[in-house]
């Protein structure tokens, strides 16, 4: 998920981003079974791609990984977009959490309350919209220890942990739009498209 801010300093080189047309993108992500040194390597590598594309969110499927994986970042954008976090009805110091490494994760709708808001993906540099989602939500995953995270999130977390886990079952955002809207954005769509296949 696309958003603004990045952190500096990391000697880990990013990773390619694929853009839209990627096979990888439209796959469902197999399941990560063990948690060993090369998950915890991609998942460093992501975190850094991340904060290079000044995105606030990124999957494995973006870099050209069909495994049940990502990691969010949601602090730059908080002044404008603010996020707040619960674990056993206990708000978090979301700083906290942050960067979040979701391995497997289960999203789930919390209450019926839903919202719209602008989305953008880094597959999809430029395309924006916006998207209706539940506003609150539960994730359970695990994280790098391969403990279990259970929490709850409301505001820009809530939305870029929906983002991501579409993209961990071959979901993109654009496919939450009406047709009409849809059709708004072909002429780029296809752009990505042509540069994916080498045109």
């Amino acid at each position: 998920m696309s958003s603004r801010g990045k952190k500096q300093g990391s000697k880990i080189k990013p990773l390619e981003v694929v853009k839209y047309g990627h096979p990888a993108l439209r796959s469902k992500g197999r399941k990560v079974e063990k948690i060993d040194d090369s998950i915890r390597s991609l998942a460093e590598e992501m975190i850094v791609t991340m904060y290079e594309e000044d995105g606030c969110g990124l999957a494995a499927h973006q870099v050209g990984r069909s495994i049940q994986l990502a990691v969010i970042d949601v602090m730059a954008a908080f002044e404008d977009r603010p996020s707040r976090a619960w674990i056993e009805g206990r708000e978090l110091e979301l700083e906290s959490l942050m960067p979040l490494v979701m391995i497997n994760p289960e999203i789930y709708p919390v209450g019926d309350e839903k919202s719209t808001e602008v989305e953008g993906c880094l597959s999809m540099p430029g395309l924006h919209d916006e998207i209706e989602r539940p506003s609150r939500v539960r994730v359970v995953c695990q994280d790098l220890d391969g403990q279990t995270l259970d929490f709850e999130a409301e505001g820009l977390l809530s939305r870029a942990a929906q983002h991501e886990v579409d993209h961990l079952h071959g979901i993109l955002f654009i496919d939450h739009l009406p047709a009409e809207s849809l059709q708004e954005h072909q002429s780029l769509l296809r752009k990505f498209q042509a540069k994916s296949l080498g045109f």
